[in-house]
């Protein structure tokens, strides 16, 4: 009787379970990314504008809204608050603090307990601080704010090893770089409506405060759907039907082999592994960059007002999330057809997506007061953004798909030092808000871009490395990974 039901269940599910859990992982991401942005967004809001004197060297750009007093939008009972650029930037930068603590606690627990429960409660607990932020706001101002943020981070630092650990027992050779690519490409989509309906929401209420407590609710009600619909692993699915699980158990026989002591010794003096914690170094410092300071740059620089700053703020991001689902695909068909060995692939899209963004967004600051020009050029440069999921992103899953949650909770654990400097960097160098303040600080991360793509490439690897497994590799590692590539079976 209860296989007859469960077969029943199982039936009402239109995609294999695989692809359920793809899709709710995106949101997963979506939700993290919309709670980390929300006050990047609601920040321009909560603040007292500062006074940026008029440079007659065109080194800021004209109000045009100045005399008509457009850009207001809070009104005059809300709160506001007198912090400087440095403050606002150790606000924003305080969320990584708590960020980079749990990555390893939280790989490790995944990897032994499972990702279910690990990724879970790190979404309902960074929701449940966003909704606890205004109140805390108005009763401490900034400091108990950074103690709240590091909180939120502590709660969101779970969510990619335990996706990791999630999509190594969960996803075949074959379907790596699009399943893989839609999970993490979540991140661009929560920019995106993170962005755009924080300006719409904050414009609309007249308050910042309703923002955190939308975004809030919305993952506690993904926190519902995620205990219902999905599992650790495919054995502890009652929902998944036997083709697929015979399906997975065949192309995921190696991963679900027992469990062997992590290989810490071995793990920590691969130099495939430093050389991807060093690209996913560069890649966060352009990343957070863009998610901390680019609603502030289209507001305090371009003079827009929030509702504006928020919606075209989302255009690069929307952009990036195309060419991630784009290029997940292209990168598999020339991987499975031969066309590029795996170590190549991941080499050449990253190289694209450090290149492309350090290029576009130096030119976006040199474009100066054009407003069309200036999103052109940060929507070029998050486009290329886009191939960095194909590339290093799932770069991790080749290395090692046994210890997957531990390499990601190390690789972006340590590339999440960024966000601890990049924020607050681009406060200390931007106190009025010049085009050559922030031009200073797009010629950094173009520096940085360089530096830690070419040790990527000088060093990277897509072959799985031999303490995966605890057996030395084959002499051609990457040819039989593309015979496994080409296994893929149709249910």
């Amino acid at each position: 009787m209860l296989s007859g039901w469960r077969l029943t269940v199982s039936k009402c599910f239109l995609i294999p379970q695989r692809y359920v859990l793809g899709l709710m992982g995106f949101m997963a991401v979506i939700n993290a990314y919309l709670m980390r942005v929300v006050l990047s967004v609601a920040i321009t809001e909560m603040v007292v504008p500062i006074k940026i004197a008029d440079h007659s060297d065109g080194d800021t750009c004209p109000d045009p809204a100045a005399v008509l007093n457009k850009n207001a939008t809070i009104s005059s009972d809300q709160y506001l608050y007198a912090w400087s650029e440095q403050t606002q930037g150790l606000v924003l930068s305080s969320f990584y603090w708590g960020y980079v603590l749990t990555h390893l606690p939280g790989g490790i627990l995944a990897e032994r307990f499972g990702g279910k429960y690990s990724l879970g409660l790190g979404i309902l607990s960074t929701a449940l601080f966003t909704l606890l932020t205004p109140v805390v706001v108005k009763a401490g101002d900034w400091q108990w704010l950074i103690v709240l943020r590091v909180f939120v981070g502590f709660g969101e630092g779970t969510t990619f090893p335990a996706l990791n650990a999630l999509l190594s027992k969960w996803v075949p050779l074959s379907e790596r770089a699009t399943l893989g690519t839609l999970v993490y490409s979540g991140a661009q989509m929560g920019n995106v409506i993170g962005n755009a309906a924080s300006g719409i929401i904050i414009h609309s209420t007249k308050s910042w405060e309703s923002v955190f407590y939308v975004f809030g609710g919305i993952g506690v009600v993904w926190f519902a759907f995620w205990v219902v619909l999905c599992y650790s692993e495919p054995n502890t699915h009652p929902f998944i039907s036997d083709d697929e699980k015979k399906f997975l158990e065949k192309e995921l026989k190696d991963v679900w082999k027992s469990r062997r002591a992590t290989p810490w010794k071995a793990m920590l003096t691969s130099v495939p592994l430093w050389a991807l914690v060093v690209a996913q170094l560069g890649h966060d410092w352009g990343l957070f960059t863009m998610v901390s300071d680019l609603p502030k740059y289209m507001k305090s620089v371009l003079k827009f007002n929030v509702r504006e700053s928020g919606i075209l703020a989302s255009l690069p991001y929307l952009v990036m999330w195309i060419v991630s689902m784009i290029s997940g695909r292209l990168c598999d068909y020339l991987v499975v057809n031969g066309y590029m060995r795996i170590t190549f692939a991941r080499k050449f899209f990253t190289t694209l997506a450090s290149l492309g963004p350090g290029i576009f967004i130096l030119a976006a600051s040199y474009a100066g007061c054009d407003r069309t020009m200036t999103v052109a050029f940060f929507t070029l440069g998050m486009a290329f953004m886009g191939f960095f999921y194909c590339g290093m992103k799932v770069n991790a899953l080749d290395l090692s798909p046994n210890f997957a949650g531990t390499l990601m909770a190390i690789v972006n654990g340590l590339g999440a030092f960024s966000g601890m400097v990049t924020p607050y960097l681009a406060g200390a160098l931007t106190e009025d808000q010049t085009l050559s303040q922030w031009r200073l600080v797009f010629w950094i991360t173009l520096g940085v871009f360089l530096v830690t793509n070419g040790v990527f490439v000088a060093f990277g690897s897509g072959e799985t490395q031999w303490w995966n497994s605890g057996e030395k590799p084959s002499d051609d590692v990457e040819n039989d990974t593309k015979d496994r590539y080409v296994m893929k079976e149709t249910l």
